[in-house]
This record gives C-alpha cells, structure tokens and sequence, in this order.
C-alpha cells in the first residue's frame, strides 16, 4: 500500500501542470482586461511551484511500502 503523500504527489503535479499550461495560454495570449498581478503572471510562478512540490514528494515516496 502507498502512502498518502504518493497520492498527493501525483495530484499536486497533475494540478500544476494544468495552472502552468492555464499561465503560458495567458502569456501568449494576454486578456483584454488587465489585472493587477498580470504583469507578475503568477500562473506561471504557482505551476512550477507545484509541480516541484508534488514532484519531491512523488519521487521520494514511490518506493516506501507501508
């Protein structure tokens, strides 16, 4: 049996893949109304974070039998 942090993991990278890709759409195609933290695109910042975070967590818990 896998821990739950495997699990979350694997969420975690399955999220932030999605709110990177959601970022780079963005980035190539901005919206016509401007945000304030547009400039930052922090969809990009917050998909990397979260894939890493997921990634750590993912790999160092794939071999642990529980």
């Amino acid at each position: 049996m896998k821990p739950i942090w495997y699990f979350v993991g694997l969420i975690m990278i399955v999220i932030g893949s999605l709110i990177f890709l959601t970022g780079i759409y963005l980035l190539l195609n901005p919206p016509a109304e401007k945000t304030v933290l547009s400039e930052i695109h922090p969809n990009l910042w917050w998909g990397i974070i979260m894939v890493l975070f997921g990634g750590i967590m993912f790999l160092k818990t794939r071999k642990q039998i529980v």
